[in-house]
């Protein structure tokens, strides 16, 4: 994709043009701040530039956003008790206990605490670990879920159910690979309301019948979730400050 840039009070907002079939003029900020518009091929260079630059506030408030708060939040986890995590779009206190034997060490939900039991108190790896293998653990949970339930609705249109894996993704949410028959799900969408996911999944599964993100494409996302937007605006605006 081609990269481009336009000057604002003394800010210089670099931009990638990615040409498509699509109707609108799209801009999109990614979690890793990289700044993306998607155009038809008569859009001009000037029209683009000139909707960046009007958009430029908005643009630079969530790369801001993004920037100030994902290195911060992952650098200052200590995982001791009191500390706040996100789960399906709300924040819980962490709750540490020390046990005896290894056996014993893991990570529950009860109560609106996440309680984390660990031999090693001190040893935050392993705290980590655990917590990283629960999140892993209730996301496969969840999303097969979604996936179900999502994919129930598409049946009709002679959408094979797909496989799912999750991955850890700096970029993207989800990402449909059609020759394999599987859809991945960012690990991060487990912080995310379920409406969130929901839409990702429902994302995902209408690129087996559509495999871009032309005008039918966004036709069927809107027939079969209309506040889609809604969802994907939650998600990049709030759930985003967690990762």
């Amino acid at each position: 994709m081609a990269q481009h840039h336009i000057d604002y009070n003394n800010q210089r907002i670099t931009f990638e043009i990615e040409r498509k079939n699509v109707k609108n003029v799209n801009v999109n900020i990614k979690p890793d701040m990289t700044v993306k518009v998607s155009a038809n091929n008569q859009v001009p260079i000037d029209f683009i530039e000139n909707l960046v630059y009007k958009k430029a506030p908005w643009i630079l408030k969530h790369v801001k956003q993004f920037k100030e708060v994902q290195p911060e939040r992952r650098s200052e986890r200590e995982y001791v008790s009191g500390e706040s995590f996100k789960y399906l779009g709300k924040q819980y206190r962490l709750r540490v206990k020390k046990v005896e034997l290894k056996d014993e060490e893991g990570v529950k939900y009860l109560r609106g605490f996440i309680h984390l039991y660990v031999k090693e108190i001190d040893n935050l790896v392993k705290k980590k670990q655990l917590i990283d293998d629960w999140y892993r653990e209730r996301a496969r949970k969840i999303f097969s879920e979604s996936l179900n339930k999502v994919h129930a609705k598409l049946e009709k249109y002679g959408i094979e159910k797909p496989d799912f894996q999750v991955r850890s993704m700096k970029a993207r949410w989800g990402s449909a690979l059609i020759d394999s028959n599987t859809i991945l799900l960012n690990l991060e969408l487990i912080k995310a309301p379920k409406p969130c996911i929901d839409y990702v999944v429902l994302h995902e599964l209408i690129h087996f019948k559509y495999n871009d993100h032309s005008d039918k494409f966004y036709d069927m996302l809107y027939t079969m979730m209309p506040d889609w937007e809604d969802r994907k605006a939650m998600l990049d605006k709030e759930v985003v400050k967690e990762i």
